[in-house]
């Protein structure tokens, strides 16, 4: 399985993605800067990783989205080449209209950082075929801006089409309907805020992130 890891200036958890994808694939993905013009050739998964790229200046992801490696990261997606986006990622992947919607800053604004309960709403991609369907997991959360937003009929339309596959157990941010992670309509790009890569072996506490990646393996490997 060949993956990739794009690094923007500002990003600080390209290196966790790229430890948890070595460990469940055995190979260590190529690391792209953002300032690149192509991917590798033949590549299975895209991973966005989470931080502060550009400094979260205008809107988190917002620059990020037009940095030159971006074309190419939404042809491939079109391409149907699978594409996750963790936490910035995910605000990236709003503002590049790979996903729908919006990542505000949280209700209270405060930065939220901790272990959060979170319901499995659909098992049936291939980012989450090693959950059950109503699961609750718990993945780390670490974040100021994940308070997501769409208008209703946008909601209406992912909740109608499965594609929101992560809720919060409780409010967290502020999201709407609890939504922690949605995919797009082909199902091949996964946008959330939690972090599955900070909770892939025991001595993170924890192994709930670890089946996604395990999943995307099985399916993508």
């Amino acid at each position: 399985m060949k993956t990739a890891v794009v690094v923007f200036p500002g990003s600080n958890c390209d290196r966790d993605l790229a430890v948890a994808l070595r460990e469940t694939t055995g190979v260590a993905p190529a690391m792209v800067w953002h300032g690149d013009t192509d991917l590798p050739a033949g590549l299975d998964l895209i991973a966005l990783p989470g931080g502060f790229s550009y400094g979260d200046y205008l809107r988190s992801g917002a620059m990020s989205a037009r940095s030159p490696v971006m074309r190419a990261v939404v042809a491939a997606a079109e391409r149907g080449v699978a594409v996750l986006g963790v936490c910035n990622g995910f605000q990236v992947l709003t503002e590049a209209g790979l996903l729908p919607g919006a990542l505000m800053r949280n209700a209270g604004l405060d930065f939220v950082c901790r272990t959060v309960a979170l319901e499995v709403a659909n098992s049936q991609t291939s980012f989450t075929s090693r959950y059950d369907a109503g699961e609750t997991i718990r993945i780390p959360v670490a974040h100021h801006d994940g308070n997501y937003f769409a208008d209703d009929a946008t909601l209406d339309r992912l909740e109608g089409e499965g594609r929101v596959v992560f809720r919060y157990g409780e409010s967290v941010n502020g999201s709407a309907r609890r939504i922690a992670g949605i995919v797009n309509d082909q199902g091949n790009v996964l946008g959330l805020m939690p972090h599955p890569e900070r909770v892939i072996e025991d001595a993170h506490g924890g192994t709930d992130g670890r089946r996604m990646f395990d999943g995307l393996v099985a399916a993508l490997g």
